[in-house]
């Protein structure tokens, strides 16, 4: 990218729903502490299921963020990306009134979308019929709505949109916010991304195609990112947001600045529908692109958080992408995967991983890989197993890789 009319975006408020905490705060303690937030699942029946654990979000009530009609009217993952969106906007302190609103944009990602509603709204059309199907149904189903309530719910007037590239979704709605910001569209993004996908088909589909860990004995240890003994990925639920404003803008109001986001690489395999490819080429292009959009070089990288999904698949492919993009430089950096406390949250990933990215930065602290205990030969770089780490994180990276081939890495820096 060019280098006129290029403006500053940096991070100032932050929102999280997760498997682990339901605050930013709980969250983040949560991630350091080693928090494992996977159990057998107890939203719905899974006993016919091969795979009957996930990771949930515990407690969660709606009505502490909007009242009773109003989430009656979302599916669950509206309710997550609207809640961590109000969460984001209080903790940056950040008032969306009509001086500004027009200029406050909301780009909220979904590998998904509402299939509980979808699920829930085709048993009754089975078995009473197509005329007692809600008129709700399709306003709640679709992926566009966590952002569209959330600009409802908040007043946002500016740029709105909704990616869905899989799980690569929350981290293209976040880079896609920040070329916003670049580029003048609006002086603040909410942006982030939102799943609630534990549900009775997804969970089918997904072991069908043989992608989750079938440790059902073991839940607390099935998700075991870069371990020789992992077996697949736990789904998880959930959402994370940020807020991204423009420096001048954030400055202006005396705002406080986790970090600042200044790179951004979006690239695909071109390979296949659901397999990375060998290698991990392009996900290595991603890094690189985002390195270089941000006028960074592979030595100033001091944190990465990794997809590390704990499928055979990915950790090997990413382990050999970070190689391929970073040099020898990949040795000498901490890398987690966050994945394995709270599951894998589809295109909701992207948004908690880049909340505890910028909380990583802010901290000068790094959130461990737990269930790392056999380290696999093909993963031989530094995971931070089992236990946190303190220490300065001047430049990180949050990595993301979606089914048909999406691959997208952000880069954030200490600020100032």
């Amino acid at each position: 990218m060019t280098d006129y009319n290029r403006k500053r975006v940096v991070v100032t408020g932050v929102g999280a729903i997760t498997p682990i905490g339901n605050t930013p705060a709980e969250y983040w303690e949560g991630l350091l502490s080693g928090r494992n937030g996977i159990g057998e699942i107890t939203l719905f029946d899974a006993s016919r299921h091969d795979c009957r654990i996930a990771g949930e979000v515990k407690n969660f009530d709606p009505h502490d963020y909007m009242d009773r009609k109003e989430a009656k009217r979302m599916d669950r993952f509206a309710q997550f990306g609207v809640s961590a969106a109000k969460q984001a906007l209080t903790d940056a302190g950040f008032v969306i009134n009509d001086l500004n609103a027009e200029q406050v944009g909301v780009i909220i990602g979904s590998g998904i979308g509402g299939i509980k509603v979808l699920e829930d709204q085709q048993t009754i059309y089975l078995n009473r019929g197509p005329d007692r199907c809600s008129p709700f149904m399709i306003p709640m189903m679709i992926a566009n709505m966590a952002a569209g309530l959330t600009a409802i719910h908040t007043g946002a007037k500016g740029p709105n949109n909704c990616t869905v590239t899989a799980c690569a979704a929350g981290s293209n709605a976040i880079g896609d916010a920040f070329r916003m910001i670049q580029r003048g569209y609006a002086q603040a993004m909410i942006c982030g991304g939102t799943e609630a996908a534990v549900t009775p088909l997804s969970l089918a589909g997904f072991a069908a195609c043989k992608a989750l860990s079938f440790r059902n004995d073991d839940p607390q240890k099935a998700c075991r990112p870069f371990d020789k003994d992992r077996d697949g990925f736990v789904m998880g639920e959930g959402a994370g947001i940020l807020i991204l404003e423009e420096l001048q803008h954030a400055l202006s109001r005396g705002a406080r600045i986790y970090a600042e986001i200044v790179g951004y690489g979006m690239t695909c395999d071109a390979y296949h529908m659901t397999s990375p490819v060998p290698g991990g080429e392009g996900a290595a292009r991603a890094i690189q692109m985002a390195l270089k959009d941000g006028g960074l070089t592979p030595d100033m990288v001091t944190y990465i958080n990794a997809h590390g999904t704990s499928t055979p698949a990915n950790d090997s492919t990413e382990t050999a992408a970070m190689k391929k993009a970073l040099g020898d430089h990949a040795k000498k950096i901490a890398i987690s995967s966050t994945k394995s406390m709270t599951g894998h949250l589809l295109g909701g990933s992207g948004g908690i991983e880049g909340v505890a990215t910028a909380l990583a930065i802010a901290n000068d602290q790094i959130p461990p890989t737990i269930n790392l205990v056999n380290p696999d030969p093909e993963c031989d770089l530094d995971y931070v197993p089992n236990t946190s780490r303190a220490q300065k994180v001047d430049v990180a990276l949050s990595n993301s890789f979606g089914f048909g081939g999406h691959n997208v890495t952000l880069a954030f820096k200490k600020y100032p």
